[in-house]
């Protein structure tokens, strides 16, 4: 069974598709704005990578979201609700973690069928 990978870096790929899976790298938001804004902004990356894999949300298996500040589920839920499909929710963990950077307050890996 081949293995493609998207946008591969030196360190990482942002997406590898192995027979029907895809596995997205940890997504970050790019602006430094509040945790549901840059939440916002990962679930639309999030929707891009997936098409681009030939996918989309309601095909999404698990995501881990990460938080620098667990006080903001409820920011992050917000962005979250708006934009998962409710009749495909995929299973989900969110913890609180320390990030790459002190900009991320959100970090979200998703694994989703094609």
């Amino acid at each position: 069974m081949s293995i493609q990978r998207l946008h591969p870096g030196p360190r990482m790929s942002q997406a590898v598709i192995h027979g029907d899976t895809v596995y997205l790298a940890g997504q970050v938001a790019e602006s430094a704005g509040d945790t549901e804004g840059q939440t916002r902004e990962i679930l639309a990356t999030i929707d891009g990578i997936l098409a681009e894999a030939g996918t989309d949300k309601s095909r999404i298996l698990s995501a881990t979201v990460y938080l620098t500040d667990i006080a903001e589920f409820a920011a992050m839920n917000r962005a979250w609700e708006a934009w998962v499909d409710p009749a495909n929710p995929p299973a989900r963990a969110t913890v609180q973690a320390q990030l790459a950077a002190p900009r991320y307050k959100v970090e979200i890996v998703v694994v989703a069928a094609r």
